[in-house]
């Protein structure tokens, strides 16, 4: 009987316990993003969010052959899933040299080397 009631209040003590870790800061120790929320990107001048931007530019333009050029991303979102959604504000310059903002939707897998450019369309 007495093993029993100590295993009971092991059990209380360890549920307690549990019950008592902050699910945020637990969260955050174990994974920086969280998944499907959106947020801003912190660093758009990141050499890897500018790399996105010009290949969203140029497989923008192996579509639509408009010689649309990448100047830089200047503004973003990113959004966790099974990889990564990026929403980028663009500058580009097109083929008659007048600049303009657009915007691109990009989704990136590193760990399979995949990307695909789900839209890009003039920005308003």
């Amino acid at each position: 009987m007495k093993s029993i009631i100590s295993s009971a209040l092991i059990v209380a003590a360890a549920v307690m316990a549990l019950c008592s870790v902050d699910p945020a800061a637990a969260a955050a120790r174990v994974a920086p993003h969280i998944v499907g929320g959106w947020k801003p990107i912190k660093d758009v001048s990141d050499p890897n969010i500018q790399e996105l931007g010009g290949w969203a530019v140029s497989e923008h333009v192996k579509k639509a052959n408009d010689g649309l050029r990448f100047g830089k991303v200047v503004s973003g979102e990113e959004q966790v899933v099974s990889g990564m959604n990026y929403k980028l504000v663009i500058e580009a310059t097109n083929g008659e040299g007048k600049s303009g903002t657009y915007g691109a939707a990009v989704y990136e897998q590193e760990w399979t080397k995949t990307r695909q450019l789900l839209a890009f369309e003039p920005a308003n």
